[in-house]
């Protein structure tokens, strides 16, 4: 499945700040990393705290787009819409 992530890099903390809607009323779910965004620290840090949270390996997660953006979209093999909703609730309807 694929899921829309807003990082907030340097946010003092690796924690998932539950879900929030883009601009289009997409669902995004909302996420704060320690790492700063300089050389791909920050996109590691979302993929391990990402995969720590669905119970996924961090080979089971990739970034498909957005790797340079606050918004990036993110494909974990082996979940689909009623595991993501277990871990972290349900996305809310836009």
């Amino acid at each position: 499945m694929r899921l829309a992530v807003r990082v907030t890099p340097k946010g003092g903390r690796d924690a998932v700040d539950g879900w929030g809607l883009d601009p289009a009323g997409r669902p995004l779910l909302k996420v704060r990393v320690s790492a700063a965004a300089s050389d791909g620290a920050a996109n590691a840090a979302v993929i391990a705290l990402l995969a720590k949270v669905v119970g996924r390996p961090k080979s089971a997660l990739t970034i498909v787009s957005g790797e340079t953006s606050r918004v990036k979209l993110i494909e974990i093999d082996g979940l689909e819409a009623e595991g993501l909703a277990a871990k972290l609730g349900a996305p809310p309807v836009g």
